[in-house]
């Protein structure tokens, strides 16, 4: 007769702590198995790097860490979801599945749909416990915000581990030691993985690093160091947003900090906010928020789309915050929106071309945020302000002194500070006189008046088409009823 065991089925809430399907597995008092599932079929699909297996990989093993004084393991299957639930109800008779809902994209949204009908014709119970306080598959937000604090105010769960996990599971998905090879090298200019690292970071934010969160959060250098840089272990579930706001809230510096622990606590509250919305239309992935603005006509420019890819388009901000992103995973917010904006407006590009690009270099790079903001820096949402953010501007207000740049473009490391926010202005006479030889970094690949002017007249124009404003109406009754 097989053995009896539940299953708890991790994917975005790879932790120890305020962990309820974790929580509910050692309260059956039944033997269970703690499961991650590196999936091929979205492994390889577009919003996915090789960056985010890595951390993945590597917080469960720092999960293995904590989990090694009872004997625990996470076991770590290498194939299709609907794989490895038929291999293990063939292989134990399993009596419960306990999971986090996942708040993804469409593609794993239909995937737990097809996990379900086959549990369910098993006879196996699937509990998933709602997470963050973001409610699954709702399609208004009402009442939302109230009971987002009703969550937050909760209990933490204070996990304990027995000798109930069952570890050293023999299965035939193994990860392949070419692909397994590769998620060990994590490189180290990242920020390291696992719920040990998730809390080092919240720890030093509230000890010292966050006085300063309001005041240089726009900076793209000093926001590094002042920032809470807790995002990707939010993503990736190494730590819980409840978790968060019970630190910062009720930390003894929160009376010093206010402002600061404030400012961070609202884009908490943010952070759930924007899930909820893509849970109402997930479709968002791959369709403007405002059907109107499909009708928008964009002409692809695949060498304007490299250029901003590699950081190459001339305006150093810019180009700084595309490199910067690739090598390190994270630049801050007010710079993302610029490099959006830049692709968007000025280079007059659908949001599409870049979307999977972005979200393949952030390393936190979570769906529900992700494609709601990436729309409204692209103004096609047709309900927020358009903003169009001028990448020569950005650089003199949030670099004054070229720390970032000449950091992220060498090239321009010789460059006099009265000219490294706009080099194209620089004459022979200039570079003779600077010693300067000639340098590789381009010009602009556009006009950056000429282009900010034809993008306004565009986008605001668009915004009279009576498909938008149809749809403007739509998107307010969906999303703004009753909240």
């Amino acid at each position: 007769m097989s053995q009896k065991i539940n299953i708890v089925w991790l994917k975005r809430d790879i932790r120890s702590q305020d962990h309820r399907p974790l929580e509910a597995a050692e309260s059956a008092a039944l033997p269970y198995i703690i499961i991650y599932i590196f999936e091929p079929s979205l492994i390889n699909y577009p919003d996915t790097s090789t960056r985010h297996l890595q951390f993945v990989y590597h917080s469960i093993k720092d999960l293995n860490a904590t989990l090694k004084p009872s004997k625990g393991a996470v076991t770590v299957l290498h194939c299709e979801a609907r794989e490895a639930f038929e291999f293990l109800l063939q292989k134990y008779a399993v009596q419960n599945v306990f999971s986090y809902e996942e708040h993804g994209i469409r593609r794993s949204w239909d995937r737990d749909k097809e996990i379900r009908k086959q549990l369910v014709a098993s006879n196996v119970a699937w509990t998933e416990f709602k997470k963050n306080g973001v409610i699954r598959g709702s399609k208004n937000r009402n009442g939302w915000d109230k009971q987002w604090y009703v969550t937050m105010n909760e209990p933490l769960i204070n996990n304990h581990y027995s000798d109930l996990i069952v570890s050293d599971i023999d299965h035939p998905y193994a990860l392949n030691p070419d692909f397994e090879q590769k998620l060990e090298e994590y490189p180290t200019d990242f920020q390291p993985a696992g719920e040990t690292f998730a809390w080092k970071y919240l720890n030093s934010f509230t000890e010292d690093r966050g006085k300063n969160y309001h005041r240089f959060i726009s900076k793209p250098e000093l926001s590094r160091t002042s920032c809470g840089r807790i995002s990707p272990y939010l993503a990736w579930g190494n730590i819980s947003i409840k978790q968060a706001v019970h630190h910062i809230k009720y930390h003894e510096n929160y009376k010093d900090s206010k402002r600061a622990f404030q400012g961070i606590l609202t884009r908490l509250k943010w952070h759930c906010h924007f899930i909820q919305k893509f849970e109402v239309e997930c479709d968002y992935e791959t369709r403007c928020v405002n059907r109107g603005y499909e009708l928008l006509v964009r002409e692809k420019n695949e060498k304007f789309i490299k250029a901003w890819k590699i950081g190459m388009t001339g305006f150093p901000m810019v180009d700084a915050c595309m490199r910067c992103l690739k090598e390190t995973g994270w630049i801050n917010f007010r710079m993302r929106a610029m490099v959006v904006s830049l692709l968007c407006h000025h280079l007059d590009q659908d949001w599409r071309e870049g979307v999977y690009h972005l979200a393949r270099l952030f390393l936190d790079y979570e769906p529900g945020i992700h494609y709601p903001q990436f729309q409204m820096q692209a103004g096609t949402t047709g309900v927020n302000t358009v903003r169009m953010y001028n990448p020569v501007k950005q650089s003199v207000d949030h670099d004054p002194d070229g720390v970032f740049i000449r950091k992220w473009v060498p090239e321009l490391r010789a460059i006099p500070i009265e000219y490294l926010h706009e080099p194209w202005k620089m004459t022979e006479l200039d570079k003779s006189f600077n010693n300067i030889e000639s340098t590789s970094y381009p010009h602009p690949i556009v006009d950056l008046a000429a282009s900010g002017k034809a993008a306004r007249a565009k986008i605001w124009g668009h915004r009279k088409n009576e498909k938008v404003k149809a749809e403007r109406k739509r998107i307010i009754e969906t999303h703004t009823r009753n909240k």
